[in-house]
């Protein structure tokens, strides 16, 4: 089926039914009239914007005692939007700050969160003089000034060692979304070494900055927040014991292969919290260094691992229930990928209908890094509903 036209083999007249309310949406979302506070807590590279996730739970809707899937699910658009519709959900992604924001998200604010942030503020500015911080790190002189380094070491410090366990998501969170920016990186998507005016004064009153917005961003829910998990797991490796409910309704965006570096952008952020880098790099699916080595991976290593997610959702997902799929084409070695229909080549091997898809347009403002390989500007919904 494509662009609206019903799957003969579409076995009941709810695609039919459905075609036509998904039909009425403007997939581009030229004018976005919903957008939640939450979208901006955090940088975040190629991130759903909430109208997607929004438009498909409410057109396909999913039965009771079932929840929402994101087995790729970042900064938590889908996990958000489900609880906002009043939706259970769980995510699952292999980078811990893409984690990190999602828990933050979905997750009741933490009581006493203005005292605690200004307690560490004022206990780490007493003490950046004596820090001599981020030496574990590679190359950090070149892209940290030491006044910022000193800075940075005792906020992390501070907060592991003073804030209680139930404010320390919240805690890096905030301070997280500002290492960039404090940083002599030229912005969150170019690797540019610069020379900034910032001292650790200034790290001190972004950090408490970061924690009002956030702080006010997770007061203005007006829902009242359902179960969400978020795991921070290789999505190859976990199995459907891991998922552990009924999923109703699969909503996603897999990593474009050769496209985007999740890893990379969060890089320094990884190292600041305690988090390997590298270990994200290596398995993280559609990272560009997996293309350009000896023996680099191909499109059929982008399928079988797209087999390897639609086998989990085959176990977990209810008998008619939908999964959802946004994807773009990729660009590896100079040869257009068109990585829908390899989504749809997985999909077959389990019986699942093609019910629905769509192309959309990219905002074009959407950035990162590798943009002569990420010039991304259109992508398609897809939409399986499982036999």
């Amino acid at each position: 089926m494509l662009n609206g036209h019903v799957d003969q083999n579409a076995r009941s007249s709810k695609p039919i039914r459905l075609v036509a309310d998904l039909d009425r949406i403007d997939w581009n979302f030229a004018k976005r009239t919903a957008q939640s506070p939450l979208e901006g807590v955090h940088p975040y590279p190629a991130k759903f914007i909430g109208d997607i996730p929004r438009s498909l739970i409410r057109a396909i809707g999913l039965p009771h005692d079932t929840i929402v899937f994101d087995p790729f699910c970042g900064s938590g658009a889908t996990l958000v939007e489900s609880q906002r519709l009043g939706y259970g959900a769980l995510g699952v992604d292999l980078n811990p700050i893409a984690c990190l924001i999602s828990r933050v998200k979905t997750q009741p604010l933490p009581q006493g969160a203005p005292s605690a942030w200004k307690e560490i503020t004022f206990s780490a500015s007493c003490n950046a003089n004596c820090e001599d911080a981020g030496d574990n790190i590679p190359n950090v002189g070149h892209w940290f000034c030491d006044d910022v380094r000193r800075a940075l070491g005792a906020l992390t410090k501070s907060i592991r060692s003073q804030a209680p366990v139930q404010m320390h998501d919240f805690l890096f969170s905030a301070l997280s979304s500002i290492l960039v920016r404090v940083s002599n990186q030229e912005s969150d998507t170019r690797y540019a070494a610069i020379t900034k005016d910032v001292t650790g004064a200034d790290v001190f009153k972004a950090f408490e900055a970061s924690c009002n917005r956030l702080h006010k961003a997770l007061a203005s829910r007006s829902y009242p927040l359902t179960t969400c998990e978020v795991l921070t797991s290789d999505i190859l490796e976990i199995g459907a014991d891991a998922i552990g409910r009924n999923v109703g309704l699969v909503i996603t965006s897999p990593p474009y292969p050769n496209a985007y570096e999740y890893w990379l952008y969060h890089k320094y952020r990884m190292w600041w919290l305690g988090y390997d880098p590298i270990g994200v790099r290596e398995r993280e699916i559609g990272a560009r260094p997996h293309y350009f080595k000896k023996d680099h991976q191909t499109e059929e290593d982008f399928k079988r691992q797209m087999v390897r997610v639609f086998g989990l959702i085959r176990e977990t997902l209810i008998a008619g229930g939908y999964a959802c799929f946004i994807i773009g084409r990729s660009k590896i070695h100079g040869r257009l990928i068109d990585n829908a229909a390899l989504l749809r080549a997985a999909a077959e091997q389990f019986r699942f209908d093609l019910v629905y898809e769509r192309d959309r347009t990219i905002r074009a403002d959407r950035k990162s890094f590798n943009l002569s390989h990420a010039k991304i500007k259109q992508e398609s919904l897809i939409i399986f509903r499982a036999a």
